[in-house]
């Protein structure tokens, strides 16, 4: 018996979204959502990843304790109002090398493969990693602070300097984690991600004024530091904390991590897809 079958009834209906897959704003929820719940789900990866930040702000304000009197950070009153609003810029770097490392991690569990199966942009999945990333490295910083106040001495210049602050620094690690991911997409190997991301962040970090004063520095790591974006992000962030004046170091400070997240998220998202 043959059957006759209406292939216009076989049709999706212009309102049946099942098969076109969700909104972009919808994927990029429901994805951050879940990196959420694997980055807060486990204690123990709350507890190191909370711990983290305070033990470096420990660590390094012990380390370079001693140059508290040198020109240029006296006027600080204690070398740790200098260091703290340098650290919460370090913390947003560590936080960004994170994202791409998660991403290959996602990678190469297979989590990526089963979504390319699925009606799902892939700059949404980029996206979220970065959004949920942003929530965490705003949760640290605000750790890192309090550790700060309390456990150090640590005297911020008000609330609302010490919140800008931290607004700053998640912008540029937001900005950041676009060009780590783009390593991660652009690397096949987890130990190449790490070698190329620890080439990348190490001038950064000490080729700045997180440390030391620029006046301090040799002639030639002087004129990197210059040129270093870090040093805009460190200077904006430290004079927001403090509550001194804030000039073009803040303007330069987020052109640059706007300028990291156009280019990074251009690079991953080519390669991302050509995987």
């Amino acid at each position: 018996m043959v059957i006759a079958v209406d292939r216009a009834s076989l049709r999706l209906s212009p309102d049946n979204d099942a098969w076109g897959g969700a909104g972009f704003i919808t994927q990029l929820r429901v994805l951050s959502a879940r990196s959420l719940r694997t980055a807060f789900g486990d204690y123990r990866l709350v507890f190191f990843g909370l711990l983290q930040p305070v033990v470096i702000l420990l660590l390094f304000s012990q380390v370079f304790a001693g140059i508290g009197d040198m020109p240029g950070v006296v006027a600080y009153d204690g070398y740790i109002n200098y260091l703290m609003p340098a650290t919460l810029v370090m913390i947003a770097m560590t936080t960004a090398m994170a994202s791409g490392a998660a991403l290959l991690s996602e990678i190469y569990s297979g989590w990526v493969g089963r979504l390319r199966t699925m009606p799902i942009n892939l700059v949404a999945v980029l996206a979220a990693r970065t959004v949920s990333d942003a929530v965490r490295l705003t949760v640290q910083l605000v750790v890192a602070s309090a550790a700060g106040v309390f456990a150090l001495g640590f005297k911020p210049g008000g609330m609302a300097g010490m919140a800008a602050a931290i607004a700053v620094a998640v912008a540029v690690g937001w900005g950041l984690s676009w060009l780590f991911i783009a390593i991660a997409t652009w690397q096949s190997k987890p130990e190449l991600m790490q070698a190329a991301s620890f080439v990348v962040m190490f001038p950064l970090m000490f080729g700045s004024s997180a440390y030391v004063p620029l006046d301090a520095m040799p002639t030639w790591i002087r004129v990197l530091s210059t040129v270093n974006p870090l040093t805009y992000a460190i200077d904006a962030t430290r004079a927001l904390a403090v509550g001194m004046p804030v000039g073009g170091e803040l303007v330069a400070a987020l052109a640059l991590a706007a300028v990291a997240a156009v280019l990074g998220g251009s690079v991953a998202t080519r390669t991302f897809r050509a995987r």
